[in-house]
């Protein structure tokens, strides 16, 4: 790869291994749709438990389940986006996710086919973007990253299109 260095947006800096952040903004997003995805399924499950165990009136039981399964996911969803990490060197674009469940995947420049980016309104009003790697293969077929940096989406994008061509692995 060249020599010239990606800068990150100031907020999504991390140490000096070149591993980066999302930044902050993206977490109350991914909180959210945690939130709204455990809670949905925590009302819905309570009221048949309650009916089948006599244990208590679903009519209560079920809006505090949901805010319970919404507390849970809010801060699911907050820890998950803080702790996902991305790097792009020499070898690729690299990705890294979770604490106890553990995901590192790493894209070589070899493999990848082609690149998008994604924005949704609220990705828009925040000046985020989603990244999506597609690369050769079947299995896992495309690396998605959400939360990104508006510039830092359209600089890896451009990065990693720009060694593709250097390289002609481009399809």
């Amino acid at each position: 790869m060249s020599n010239e260095a990606l800068q990150p947006a100031a907020e999504s800096v991390d140490a000096s291994d070149g591993w980066q952040s999302l930044p902050l903004r993206g977490a109350k997003y991914e909180a959210l749709w945690t939130a709204l995805g455990l809670a949905l399924p925590a009302a819905g499950l309570s009221v048949p438990l309650t009916i089948l165990t006599h244990i208590a009136s679903p009519l209560w039981l079920a809006p505090l389940a949901g805010v319970v399964g919404a507390a849970f996911g809010a801060r699911l969803g907050w820890r998950r986006h803080r702790r996902t990490r991305w790097k792009l060197d020499e070898d690729g674009f690299a990705l890294q996710r979770g604490r106890l469940w553990q995901t590192d995947t790493r894209v070589p420049i070899s493999r990848v086919q082609h690149l998008d980016l994604k924005r949704g309104p609220l990705e828009r009003a925040s000046n985020l973007a989603t990244l999506v790697v597609h690369t050769a293969g079947t299995r896992m077929a495309a690396v998605s990253v959400s939360g990104l940096d508006d510039a830092d989406a359209e600089a890896l994008r451009d990065r990693l299109a720009r060694q593709l061509d250097q390289d002609g692995d481009a399809l």
